[in-house]
């Protein structure tokens, strides 16, 4: 095992920190942190140019995040967000890959990156006394990362390959890309994971990946956001580390999101599913949000929050009497746009069935049909889930990023529960009118011959 006096500079100086204030026992085992201001919002502020936002919570642990205009909207060539999702923490000019590794366990601490269709995501979760070893290690990453022939040859298109053939073998994965696809063509509409079938590996090079580095991570372009941690201290620590963040040598654009409509229809012989989206929200930072999409979301639902009972949804209901087949139904937030979707996965004929159940829900929505305590129930289980999802310390620290890049605001989930709770039932009614006077957007992924058209459930495609 690595000494401990091998650890880096910077983990060193969080050590003896420890040590100077006595948040480290003589005996060497760390006591829990002092409780924090639990202050549900975030705190914003600006240190070296770049946007910062803190929740100090209480608790012994602090999670890190920089987020990154740079998903795979945002992506130059093909490929690029992923290759330089599953570039991070591979070596930097200063640490090589195995020296971040054994620091990294040696302070108990877990990595992450991931991306998603509009962010880039590297980040830490750690010891809230070791925040400066890891705001110089995001700062080595953006700055100093080192890219290399053999590593891209060798490993990273074998870990994209893998990842997607795996993609390539989940349906719902693929008639979730489709959907997009089909919805929105270009910029949200680009696949997460490029297909096999497409020559990515062709634009991943040291060269490529070095110049999409430069523009995802210059100033102006990504900010630093922190649960569990005092904004102070997090300021004081990206002012010392990121002052030589480059500036923004090309910027990541992307027009603004127009929603299309239509169908794709895929042979798969791996399962069947069949995704209905129609126009949704932009998260509560853009310019086009409306929490009645959230509530017509749990209203139409699909996977029942009451164990033993398909509860009030009605597609929990519908489903109850078709076997095999499981719904759900989802609103995906952009910084401009959002799509409202249905997702139904099973055997054919069951899902043939739940699409048809689905298309006569939203009627009966529009018509006014519903229940008016279905709706105060879809209401209060929106809100919830709002609450619930902001409360979540990665989705909270994503879209507090990307709401700081975007609009320069962060995402309150206060305001959004809030907005939510005084949607009413005309609201509601005139969102599902809307709904049907544009074009459904229809993925269908399995046994075409059995699966149905969007024309025959009686939407305009």
């Amino acid at each position: 095992m690595l000494a401990r006096s091998t650890v880096g500079r910077s983990a060193r100086r969080a050590l003896r920190c420890q040590c100077q204030l006595g948040t480290v026992p003589l005996g060497g085992r760390r006591g829990l942190a002092a409780p924090a201001s639990g202050s549900f919002s975030y705190e914003t502020g600006d240190a070296a140019g770049i946007k910062v936002a803190s929740r100090d919570m209480a608790g012994a642990t602090t999670t890190l995040a920089l987020v990154a205009k740079a998903g795979t909207r945002y992506q130059s060539l093909p490929g690029l967000s992923e290759a330089l999702e599953k570039y991070a923490f591979k070596g930097t000019e200063k640490r090589s890959a195995l020296r971040i590794q054994r620091e990294v366990e040696l302070l108990g601490a877990e990595l992450q990156s991931y991306h998603t269709r509009e962010n880039l995501v590297i980040g830490a979760k750690f010891l809230r006394d070791d925040l400066p070893y890891f705001v110089e290690l995001l700062s080595e990453v953006v700055t100093q990362t080192k890219f290399s022939p053999h590593y891209i040859d060798e490993e990273l298109n074998r870990l994209m390959s893998i990842s997607h053939k795996s993609h390539l073998a989940n349906t719902e994965s693929m008639a979730l890309d489709s959907v997009h696809g089909i919805a929105f063509h270009r910029g949200l509409g680009h696949p997460l994971k490029p297909t096999t079938s497409l020559p990515y590996s062709q634009y991943i090079s040291v060269e490529t990946l070095s110049a999409f580095n430069d523009a995802a991570y210059s100033k102006g372009n990504f900010a630093i956001v922190a649960n569990g941690a005092a904004s102070g201290e997090l300021a004081k620590w990206v002012g010392e580390y990121f002052g030589e963040a480059p500036t923004i040598s090309y910027k990541l654009e992307s027009g603004q999101s127009k929603y299309y409509g239509g169908e794709e229809r895929i042979a798969h012989g791996g399962g069947n599913t069949m995704i209905i989206g129609f126009p949704g929200s932009s998260s509560l930072t853009g310019g086009f949000y409306k929490p009645e999409i959230s509530v017509l979301a749990a209203l139409l639902g699909g996977k029942s929050t009451i164990k033993w009972s398909p509860g009030f949804s009605l597609l929990g209901k519908a489903g109850a009497s078709i076997p095999g087949v499981k719904a759900a139904t989802k609103s995906a937030i952009y910084s401009d746009a959002g799509i409202l979707y249905s997702v139904m996965s099973g055997n054919a004929d069951g899902v043939a069935a739940l699409a048809e159940e689905t298309v006569k829900a939203v009627k009966a929505i529009a018509a006014g049909e519903i229940p008016k305590e279905d709706i105060a129930k879809a209401v209060a289980l929106a809100k919830f889930k709002e609450l619930d999802f902001g409360q979540n310390v990665q989705n909270g620290l994503e879209l507090t990023g990307s709401g700081l890049i975007q609009q320069g605001k962060p995402y309150q989930v206060d305001d959004s529960a809030a907005a939510i709770g005084a949607v009413t039932e005309e609201q509601v009614v005139q969102a599902a009118k809307t709904l049907l006077e544009n074009k459904a957007s229809v993925s269908t992924v399995g046994d075409l011959f059995r699966l149905p058209f969007g024309e025959d459930l009686g939407l305009k495609v």
